[in-house]
């Protein structure tokens, strides 16, 4: 049986285990969200924060518990491929583990990257290397430096979320947008048991982001953060596996997030600031000090709905035209993030979480 493909699971109880993993999720981040404040696992506000407030973080242990229990179910009922499973779990657990560590205690960057790295050449491995994808004029595969480039990619993902994950709701949003979207396409072509595990991922997501709305009462954490950005990556090569040009929609489902990154990681390191540095000077960042969390994250949601998800059929149904398509949506929002000064450190008061999460005249600076 191919990665993903699986016979037709009854409605009704995909229904039900998307449901469940909703609930689950809004129920696990509410009892961390207590656990936290009862242990002081705060996240306390400093100049490089959005936020005014101690507010408790790790919230995203819920995604990961919710999302790896599922997998694990279903890979033992044979709904999900069984090497998909182990690159899940084996990756997932490595990534979630030094994110715990490092909300805890502060892991070393160094120390980090390399559990980064060895996730990510785990997942690789399982999945059998970089899979073959649409170039827009044929197939291309590069063997090991295709393996090379899927890891290094990987390991982005797992960094991108933490990079983005800086204001109220934003990063869960995203999260939610991405893997559901990504379930439904993946549902449409076939690939029903990579449907599944990313739909219980969106649901996991969202169930988290009832907490993490703004004004956020519990934060993700680095657990959280890494963990999401190394299931979308996976979920995207095992995608990829199936239909070469899924890689080129997923990108385009993601832009909003690569766009603000890469953009802001360039300009400073043009500017020659130390680019691995806590900074406030993403696109984002400097759009919700000027209209508030609230405001930015619903007008993320918003871009995701208008702009992205038209781009990412469009590629989807004509996928020799996916690599055009996805330098259009890259393009206009990575010219949004220089707009916004993207890499360049804001100006003005720093405000309230009230001020922040209210778009009235008093939460603009």
């Amino acid at each position: 049986m191919e990665r993903g493909l699986v016979p037709r699971m009854p409605p009704v109880t995909t229904i039900l285990v998307v449901v469940a993993a909703f609930l689950a999720s809004t129920a696990i981040t509410a009892f961390l969200a207590r656990f936290a404040r009862r242990a002081n696992l705060l996240d306390i506000p400093n100049s490089r924060s959005s936020h005014s407030t101690p507010t408790p973080r790790g919230g995203g242990l819920a995604i990961v518990v919710v999302s790896m229990l599922a997998v694990i179910l279903l890979g033992a009922t044979s709904v999900l491929d069984r090497a998909l499973c182990a690159a899940f779990v084996g990756g997932g657990t490595l990534v979630a583990t030094i994110g715990v560590w490092d909300d805890r205690f502060g892991a070393p960057p160094a120390l980090r990257l390399c559990i980064h790295f060895v996730a990510a050449g785990w997942v690789v491995f399982c999945l059998g290397g970089m899979p073959p994808f649409d170039c827009g004029f044929g197939l291309g595969s590069w063997g090991f430096v295709g393996d090379c480039f899927a890891v290094v990619g990987l390991v982005w993902m797992i960094n991108l979320t933490n990079f983005m994950d800086g204001i109220d709701g934003i990063a869960a949003a995203e999260g939610t947008f991405v893997a559901g979207t990504g379930a439904l396409l993946l549902m449409l072509n076939g690939c029903l048991g990579l449907a599944l595990a990313s739909a219980v991922l969106a649901a996991a997501t969202a169930g988290f982001l009832v907490l993490n709305w703004p004004p956020a009462r519990i934060f993700l954490g680095d657990v959280g953060s890494g963990y999401l950005g190394f299931a979308l990556g996976t979920l995207m090569l095992a995608h990829t596996w199936q239909r070469p040009s899924a890689l080129w929609t997923w990108l385009i489902l993601l832009s909003l997030f690569t766009a603000d990154a890469t953009i802001t990681l360039t300009i400073r390191a043009i500017r020659r600031v130390r680019i691995y540095e806590a900074h406030r000077s993403h696109a984002y960042q400097h759009a919700a000090r000027r209209w508030g969390h609230k405001a930015v994250t619903g007008a993320v949601i918003a871009i995701n709905l208008v702009w992205l998800v038209p781009l990412a059929v469009l590629s989807d149904n004509y996928p020799h035209s996916a690599p055009l398509v996805y330098a259009c949506a890259f393009g206009l929002l990575a010219a949004v993030a220089v707009v916004l000064r993207a890499g360049r450190e804001g100006t003005g008061p720093k405000l309230t979480d009230q001020q922040m999460s209210d778009p009235s005249p008093q939460g603009v600076s």
